[in-house]
């Protein structure tokens, strides 16, 4: 399902810090954060093996995009393209976000329900992308400041949302405008397993016992499909001087993995 906070444009050290957890089930093949692709196209992101996408990329031009799945379970209808497909071709565009985010539009109901962020760090631009509500697709710029997606629109305040805000809230407090220790921050907020309250659900069509097990900012479950749960958690901070920082902690093969990836924008 995933879930991601950010702040954009509006921290004195920081264009750009990104937290991102993506849930899926634990069989689905899946590569951890690495290059790929050549030249003005190469990516570092993680790879979804069955569906040929990424959920969170960047390049060395500055571009970032990322994904999260939108809640709506009564759906009739999946689009026949991975909407995975979705950030690696902004990533591999030369178009403004917003420029790809007029375009996503026209094709929006071929994919199945997404919210996509597209950010440009040279332009200072970012954009959100959604197909959803049904039949009205939805395009708006993201303003310098802290924001959360989860799998309903933009900043939604479900109960897992805003305790990841105030949770990113209270520790940048605690830095300053010290350099942000990007571990230590995917420990302390993206490894929360403390569910909401049953009476503050979202009501989105879910069974209410899944709809409670996904409440968490970490989520992990046995279901009738297999376990399902958080399998990576990542981090990206990019500083006023374009060097950029990506930590990822992974699960491969049922132990945890970390690496990190450090490079300049050109």
């Amino acid at each position: 399902m995933c879930i991601a906070a950010w702040i954009w444009q509006s921290h004195p050290s920081y264009q750009f810090i990104l937290l991102l957890n993506r849930d899926e089930f634990h069989n689905r093949p899946t590569r951890p954060m690495e290059w790929w692709g050549e030249g003005e196209e190469e990516t570092l992101g993680g790879r979804d093996e069955l569906g040929g996408g990424t959920w969170l990329g960047c390049t060395r031009g500055g571009r970032i995009a990322f994904l999260t799945n939108f809640r709506e379970p009564e759906i009739r209808f999946s689009g026949p393209k991975s909407r995975g497909h979705l950030p690696v071709k902004f990533l591999k565009s030369r178009q403004s976000p917003m420029e790809f985010a007029e375009e996503t539009v026209k094709e929006a109901d071929t994919y199945s329900p997404f919210n996509l962020i597209v950010a440009d760090l040279c332009s200072k631009t970012m954009v959100f992308i959604s197909n959803r509500p049904e039949g009205k697709p939805n395009i708006q710029t993201v303003n310098p400041g802290i924001h959360v997606l989860s799998n309903a629109s933009l900043d939604s305040p479900w109960p897992k949302s805003e305790r990841l805000r105030s949770k990113v809230e209270d520790f940048l407090k605690t830095q300053g405008n010290e350099e942000i220790p990007l571990k230590e921050m995917v420990g302390e907020l993206m490894e929360d397993k403390v569910k909401a309250d049953r009476d503050m659900l979202p009501i989105t069509g879910c069974n209410p016992e899944w709809e409670y097990a996904l409440s968490s900012i970490y989520v992990d479950l046995d279901s009738e499909w297999g376990h399902y749960g958080t399998r990576s958690m990542s981090a990206i901070a990019v500083k006023a001087d374009n060097g950029v920082s990506f930590y990822e902690k992974y699960i491969e093969n049922g132990t945890w993995k970390e690496h990190l990836v450090q490079f300049r924008i050109d």
